[in-house]
């Protein structure tokens, strides 16, 4: 589903945001380096600058993992280690324009991906983040999705808003995947659309 407008015209109804823009997925040399994650931070702060402007709430979510958790392949999980709290990995990219609050995923070793919910690793159950309530407070009805990966948490993110009854856009250029396997990229943009998530 494609959005009616070329470009998000933000206001205070709209949240932004910014997913995982941190080092380990955004620097040629982090541990799980997202190709074309040069473009996607140029986009997403062209995104941020607007948002802002506008009088939009803007918020950040950031991968902060312990040492060792089963979302680690060392683990028992699928990814290298990566975005370990308070490691260089784990930081924002210096290139990032950061204009609000971060939501930390991840912190006790909980898995998933979204930046609304994580998951118990041992009971499975679903846990909240603060990014809703964060949301609600500013008075945000709509959500923007921008960030680090299309095909991981971005996806999760949107898929979340949505079923938070949010209406929600994915920014094509401010997005990119990892393709793990190929054509992951072109089955996130229909999973997405098939749950009514613009793509503009």
């Amino acid at each position: 589903m494609t959005y009616p407008l070329t470009m998000i015209e933000y206001d205070r109804a709209i949240a932004l945001v910014v997913v995982d823009c941190q080092n380990d997925f955004a620097d040629p040399r982090g541990s799980l380096y997202v190709a074309g994650a040069g473009a996607v931070i140029a986009a997403t702060n062209r995104e941020v600058i607007r948002a802002t402007a506008a009088g939009a709430f803007v918020a950040y979510t950031q991968d902060w993992h312990p040492e060792s958790t089963p979302h680690f392949e060392k683990d028992g999980g699928i990814w290298p280690v990566h975005c370990v709290g308070g490691t260089w990995g784990a930081e924002f990219h210096p290139g990032l324009v950061v204009a609000g609050p971060s939501v930390r995923k991840g912190v006790h070793g909980e898995d998933g991906y979204s930046g609304f919910s994580m998951r118990d690793p041992l009971t499975e159950a679903t846990i909240p983040t603060a990014l809703a309530g964060m949301i609600t407070d500013a008075g945000a009805t709509r959500v923007v999705v921008v960030g680090l990966a299309l095909d991981y948490c971005v996806k999760a993110t949107a898929l979340d808003g949505r079923s938070l009854d949010h209406e929600v856009s994915v920014v094509s250029d401010a997005t990119a995947a990892v393709n793990l396997n190929e054509g992951d990229d072109e089955r996130s943009w229909h999973e997405l659309s098939d749950a009514g998530v613009f793509r503009v």
